[in-house]
């Protein structure tokens, strides 16, 4: 029996061929198998790879009884009814499972390495770069909130020249007028100045690179709960994240300061919740077999809303299929077997190897290691557009302190003026 642990289990009931009946148990999916276990004698009834499978579809059984089948190779049929919540959802979870898998190119067996290879050497290199990155942003966001400061500081200067201007017109106005200050020196030049700032902001940030996307993955989604898993995608943006449907259309957008908590259930599960006062979360979850892509990102983007529950832990501390499994034996005996193709002779002279020779005895990198590069690579884009995010806001800010200054210092040298010609 596989050690992995199960993705997503279903209680159901399954078709033994042999004794012509149905037996009442648990189907479950792991990360490379699905396994139907017995309830009464907790056995293992089938267990197949998903790599293994030809085709899943939704039949009736005797033309009454809803079930899903399931083709192996070697024509066998595996046949699974009672599904619950329905076989809809089953049949969703698995086929995009299984199709993930069938399209991904780390779907193939690999082979144990035990030699350091370019790939660890790409690694560090990527890691090099990523720790250098990592700090650059600590500087941009140290230099941000100094800006921030600095534009705070600004405001309440410019808050001090409207009282120090209230108090000036107050002592320019007339004796007769009883007021203080004169209505219709101030109150449109304030409002036209107020939506002169407003329409600058907004036409700086229209070029922003808050929209653009980091990640893009293929999941089930579901609103509610297990008995509305659908297909969609995901989608991880630099300010947001987007929940489409096969069709791309938007089913619902998550701005990023509006969301509460990112829960991880399963390397391939998670929930995200935006919370509300007086009415019901907004709350999806999502199931995707390349979820770890996201995650890698989704951890940088929300390190302190992600929660990490026991079930994950679980899943974590399971090992992952060995390689010296029965599929990784049948990768490794058709590399020999490729590399006898080559007619090499028992004793070949230093250089005498072809190029195509050395790269089939001496892979350079592993798939391993190049899915290991994929989620560094990742996460190298979202810090680099975080980064650049950071420096077009910076520059919104920069310019809002320079048009703040100059307005501020042709403030203080009018109120002189005037004072000057008060006393």
């Amino acid at each position: 029996m596989s050690r992995d642990a199960p993705i997503h289990s279903w209680p159901g009931s399954y078709y033994i061929n042999t004794e012509k009946r149905w037996e009442i148990g648990t189907l479950s999916l792991t990360r490379t198998m699905v396994r139907f276990v017995s309830n009464q004698s907790k056995e293992s009834l089938t267990s197949f790879r998903l790599s293994r499978i030809m085709d899943i579809k939704m039949e009736s059984s005797s033309f009454i009884f809803s079930t899903l089948t399931v083709l192996e190779e070697g024509n066998v049929k595996h046949w699974f009814g009672s599904l619950k919540p329905n076989r809809v959802v089953v049949y969703n979870v698995l086929e995009h499972f299984w199709r993930e898998r069938l399209l991904s190119p780390g779907s193939e067996p690999r082979g144990a390495e035990c030699k350091p290879s370019k790939g660890s050497e790409l690694i560090s290199l990527v890691a090099g770069a990523q720790k250098r990155l990592e700090d650059t942003g600590k500087v941009l966001s140290h230099q941000g909130e100094q800006f921030d400061n600095a534009m705070q500081g600004l405001e309440k200067i410019d808050s001090d020249l409207g009282v120090a201007d209230k108090l000036l017109s107050e002592l320019e106005s007339p004796p007769w007028w009883p007021f203080g200050k004169l209505p219709w020196k101030t109150q449109q030049e304030a409002k036209a100045e107020d939506a002169a700032r407003a329409a600058a902001r907004s036409a700086a940030g229209k070029g922003s690179g808050r929209n653009k996307v980091i990640a893009s993955i293929p999941a089930i989604v579901t609103k509610g709960g297990d008995s509305d898993l659908k297909p969609g995608c995901l989608l991880v943006l630099v300010s947001s994240l987007e929940v489409l449907d096969t069709n791309c259309q938007l089913i619902h957008r998550f701005e990023r300061n509006d969301i509460d908590e990112v829960r991880v259930h399963s390397p391939y599960e998670i929930t995200v919740r935006q919370r509300f006062i007086g009415k019901p979360d907004i709350c999806y979850r999502f199931l995707s077999a390349k979820m770890p892509e996201a995650m890698s990102v989704l951890e940088i983007q929300y390190r302190k809303k992600v929660e990490f529950t026991s079930e994950y832990t679980a899943f974590r501390a399971t090992p992952v299929s060995s390689p010296c499994d029965t599929e990784g034996q049948t990768w490794n005996e058709g590399l020999l077997q490729r590399c006898q193709d080559t007619e090499l002779p028992l004793e070949v002279p230093a250089g005498a190897l072809s190029q195509l020779q050395v790269h089939i005895l001496q892979p350079s990198v592993s798939q391993s290691e190049a899915q290991e590069l994929k989620q560094m690579l990742m996460q190298l884009k979202n810090l680099a557009l975080e980064a650049e995010t950071e420096l077009e806001r910076q520059d919104d800010v920069l310019n809002d302190l320079t048009s703040s200054t100059d307005r501020a210092t042709m403030n203080v040298e009018k109120h002189t003026c005037r004072m000057k010609k008060l006393l």
